[in-house]
């Protein structure tokens, strides 16, 4: 622990609250300030996980998603303001943040996940977590870090129901043991509450917190899905897919 960064008097009180949740503690807050991850797309779900990590005092969080808000974006994205359409999300949202909490250092990439920067871009967190709208991306980011042994959450919803998983390389499933490849006819734009995609964006953020603190259970071989149509909750075993071409030969 002693590597730890330590925690100043204004961490202390900003985060005395969360001090006192059994099994966390000062040992875990420090280890959210030592820690870096990357949320790739902050749109609804994306955002809202980046907006809680930041209240939760990461220590790091760098940001990928491209283009500029348009206003039927805002009835989700909550780090962006109507002031901010027309203009980069990416720079609408990183202000946002620091107003919240001006302790965590947030680096911004104005690009979305490809073959050409997923790689890179995996390599400068400790836990990346995967929101974007397009299953190419997820994948990418899958295989990614795979590879490099990070822990990935990733986290999707579409109308009322969310799902949510978390990859641990070489003790869980991963991503493409679920889906080998991109769905048929997937859509950018789907039908989208604000309330549902900050549910299933707010539970993902959690899993990243209990990762890097260590304590709780997290996700890993589990799919958490909801409904809330009927509030109903359910988490199903998954397991590993012997035939899986990313994660199959690094169990």
């Amino acid at each position: 622990m002693s590597d730890l960064p330590y925690l100043t008097d204004d961490e202390r009180d900003r985060y005395g609250w969360q001090l006192t949740v059994r099994g966390f503690g000062e040992e875990g807050q420090r280890r959210l300030k030592a820690a870096t991850v990357l949320v790739s797309r902050i749109g609804g779900v994306g955002g809202t996980v980046a907006l809680q990590l930041a209240a939760a005092g990461i220590g790091r969080l760098v940001l990928a998603h491209a283009g500029n808000l348009r206003l039927n974006d805002l009835n989700r994205q909550l780090l962006m303001s109507t002031d901010d359409v027309g203009q980069q999300r990416i720079e609408s949202g990183v202000r946002r943040l620091r107003a919240l909490n001006p302790h965590v250092e947030v680096e911004t990439i104005a690009e979305n996940i490809d073959e050409s920067n997923a790689a890179r871009l995996v390599a400068r967190c400790d836990v990346a977590v995967s929101a974007g709208p397009l299953f190419s991306e997820r994948l990418l980011m899958n295989r990614a870090a795979v590879r490099q042994r990070k822990p990935l959450v990733d986290c999707a919803m579409y109308e009322l129901e969310g799902r949510l998983t978390t990859i641990v390389p070489g003790k869980s499933p991963c991503l493409a043991c679920l889906y080998p490849e991109s769905p048929p006819l997937w859509k950018r734009e789907f039908p989208v509450f604000s309330a549902v995609s900050s549910t299933v964006g707010s539970l993902a953020a959690m899993e990243v917190i209990k990762l890097i603190a260590g304590f709780g259970e997290p996700l890993a071989g589990r799919l958490l899905t909801f409904d809330l149509g009927d509030q109903s909750f359910r988490t199903v075993r998954i397991d590993r897919e012997a035939t899986c071409p990313v994660c199959n030969d690094r169990a």
